[in-house]
This record gives C-alpha cells, structure tokens and sequence, in this order.
C-alpha cells in the first residue's frame, strides 16, 4: 500500500542529492502553463462571453451572467445545516484571534539627528480569493483566505469558486454560505485558470484585483505563474502533504489516521511518514489496511495517493537524521510525533506549519487550530512561508532628513556613487549644497 525508502546506515547526503532521494508527486506546472495561455488571453479579449462559455465547456453549465445574485448567498446561509454553520463561526473567531496579532504597526527609527526613515504598512487594495469546488467543497479555505485580507484592511474582496451543475450553475452552496458569514458579498461562478484571468484583466462584471490567492489545481498554479508580475500571487499550490517525523513513542493508528486523512484530498496528495523506529513503521503498515478499508474515497483517492510515488514511509537511523530528512523535504504540513516533541519541533527549520504531539494532528490546523492553512507546497517552505495577513500588507519606507541631517552623509553618498560610476547619483546632492560637498 505504501512503499519504504531505507535511508539508515551510510551518512546522509547534502542538500540537493539528499531531496532527491525523497518522495515527491509529478507537477509539471510549466507544461500546464502553454494550455492555460490561450485560456487566459481569450479572457482578455473577450471577458464575460468567455467566461461563459469557458463554464459550458469545462463544467457543463449555461450561465447568463457569472456573478452570483446577493440572493443566492443569503438564500445558502438560510439553509445551512445548523452545526455547520457553527463549525464554520467557530473557524472564523479563532482564525481571526490569530490573524489579528499579526497586524503590523507604523514604525519610525531615527538614523541620525534630523534624518528619519518610517516603515508604515498599506493594504492591498483589491483581492481575488480563489476557493477549489473540484473533488471536495472548502469552505474552510475561503476563511483561510478571507479573515486575512479583511485583518489587513483589504477593502475590496472577491472570490471565485467553479460553477456546480448541481446547483443550477452557482458555486457549492456552503461556499456562498461561507462568504455570506465574512461579510463577503462579490462571488463569482468561475473557475479554474479563466477565474484567475478575470482577476487578472478584469472584466464588464468583475474589477481588476492586484493579488490573487487561494488553492487550486495545476491549472490554477499555471495561470498564476502566467500572470506572476501582473498581479500579486500567495503561492503555486501543488498537490497537499502530510510528513510526519516519529519515534517508538508515536502511536501507529494515529499516525496511519493523519497519513490516510491528507491522502484522500487527491491521488496525488503526498503521505510521508519518516521514523527510527523499524517496529513503528511495521505498526503503520499494518494499521493503514484496516483504516483505510474503513473510510471513504479508497479507489479514487486514497489507494492512489498512497501507493503513488509521492508517499513512502522513510527509515532513517537517528532522530537527528530524521530532522535533516524532514528539514530536505519541506513539508506543507509536518507533525512531530516524538518524545519531547515540542523541543523537536523547535529545531525544524522547513515547513509550512508544525502540529506538536500527539494531540495537534494536522486536521485541528484545518479547520479550527487558529493557523492558516494555506501553506507551501513542493519543498517550496524552505523560502516560502504560509498565508498570513502579511501576505496582504505592502512595507513603504518614508525617507525624512533635514538640510543638516543630508550635509552630514553627502560626502559619504557622492563617494559610493562616483565607485559605481554613477556621479549624476552624487550630483544630486551637489546641487542642495551650491555643486560643494559638505566637509564631514
């Protein structure tokens, strides 16, 4: 069900040659990029039309219009199964508990006397949100995008989510009833790569946004590297993972619990379990068969994205290698299922989020922990970090100095400038001072 890779006994390999060695699915995002080009241009061209038929095409729907009635979101919050609706308002205040901590504060630091520099921070001022409607509804992905465009200030938000031809063409139902509880109130019936086109160009129907964020599937990814100096973007999202780094303190059916619980997102969701322990790994293998008979989405998701070359459990001699194994791999999600795991975890250096022990397993982060789930994919959190409001914050520096606080660097900035044969850079400052440099 899940292949072994054998790391133990030689001393580990460097960098690159040791992420070579580790599990990783196939995401040729620059393949998928030459087919969404022409997908996005005609977008361009012909905005709504194409959207339109873009929606005929890909998801069987007849729209007149994409943008979804302010009806239609009240209607699917009136409906909404009680609990859900209370699973989703207990989402929405703890991530905003966390997001709202996150704001950042003007701040001035004076250089020298009379010379100042100020860092203030600015919202964004419009954003795309992108919500998936393929394989499963995520709901809880329109809270991880919203509450932190909204804790930053963001003043425009919109969102689209693929039309659904069970629902008469609208986006899922708990989608809008999502929005409808953040106050989100511009959604649109579009998906896959044209939907990030319209943010992108704009259309008669939908504003032009500066960034855009939010998981999607390989076309999403394509479009947002096409559009990648245009627009703002959080991430290329690739498939979902799970790493999990345990020792023989590690319970097995926890561990196959939250290995089988990342895999049903998609046959190409990564599972990967990396242990010191040859009778833990043994112990997950065995409880994976049981688990798995038990659940939903075996054929189409789970076995798949198990037994794909994307999951493995991987055997290392040391917890410490296990660390640099893990650290290598960079996982979206990684849980530290050892003793003294919250010591263990402080040493990770890459992932996107780190669930501690045996109570913080990668679900609570979800839905309800607080933390975004929107994180890096691919290895990609060895230099990229999760959603965050800093994600919708721009840092503008305010340069303020005196005559005085200027007269006393300028010899220093005319110096620098004539190295890098630049004297029109020093001229500038020549010219306050009656073409003399100041003397220190």
């Amino acid at each position: 069900m899940i292949s072994r890779i054998d790391l133990r006994g030689d001393a580990l390999p460097e960098g690159a040659d040791l992420r070579d060695l580790l599990p990783r699915a196939d995401f040729d995002v620059q393949a998928a990029l030459e087919k969404v080009r022409p997908i996005c241009e005609d977008v361009h061209h012909r905005g709504t039309a194409a959207l339109i038929e873009y929606a005929r095409k890909f998801d069987g729907v007849e729209l007149e219009r994409v943008r979804v009635p302010a009806q239609a979101l009240s209607d699917a919050l009136e409906q909404l199964d009680p609990k859900v609706r209370a699973a989703l308002e207990e989402s929405i205040r703890r991530a905003r508990i966390v997001h709202r901590e996150q704001r950042r504060n003007e701040h001035t630091t004076q250089v020298v006397p009379g010379g100042t520099v100020t860092e203030k921070w600015v919202p964004v001022e419009r954003v795309g949100l992108y919500a998936p409607g393929g394989r499963s509804v995520y709901p809880s992905s329109v809270i991880m995008n919203a509450v932190p465009a909204q804790e930053a200030g963001v003043e425009s938000i919109a969102l689209a989510s693929p039309p659904q031809t069970d629902f008469g063409g609208l986006p899922h139902p708990t989608i809008l009833a999502a929005c409808a509880l953040l106050g989100v109130d511009e959604v649109y019936a579009v998906g896959g790569a044209q939907a990030v086109a319209m943010f992108a160009y704009g259309t008669d129907e939908c504003a032009p946004a500066n960034m855009v964020t939010g998981p999607g599937n390989i076309w999403v990814a394509a479009a947002k590297r096409y559009f990648t100096g245009r627009i703002g973007i959080d991430t290329e999202a690739g498939p979902t993972e799970i790493a999990v780094l345990a020792d023989d303190t590690a319970d097995p059916v926890h561990v196959a619990a939250d290995l089988i619980s990342q895999a049903e997102h998609d046959p190409l969701a990564a599972a990967v379990l990396v242990t010191d322990s040859e009778e833990l790994a043994a112990a997950v293998e065995k409880e994976l068969e049981p688990q798995v008979a038990a659940t939903k989405h075996i054929e189409d998701r789970i076995l798949p994205a198990l037994a794909g070359r994307q999951s493995a459990i991987v055997l290392v001699s040391s917890l410490e290698d296990g660390l640099k194994v893990v650290d290598a791999y960079g996982a979206e999600h990684l849980e530290i299922q050892t003793a003294d795991a919250s010591a263990v975890a402080a040493r990770v250096r890459n992932a996107g989020a780190i669930f501690v022990g045996p109570y913080a397993p990668v679900s609570l982060g979800d839905y309800c922990a607080g933390s975004n789930h929107v994180l890096p994919t691919g290895g990609c959190a060895c230099h990229s970090s999760g959603l965050s409001v800093q994600s919708f914050l721009r840092g503008i520096h305010i340069v303020d100095y005196t005559r005085e606080a200027l007269a006393e660097v300028t010899h220093h900035v005319v110096t620098l400038a004539e190295a890098e044969d630049l004297p029109a850079h020093g001229a500038a400052l020549k010219a306050r001072f009656g073409w003399k440099v100041p003397t220190e």
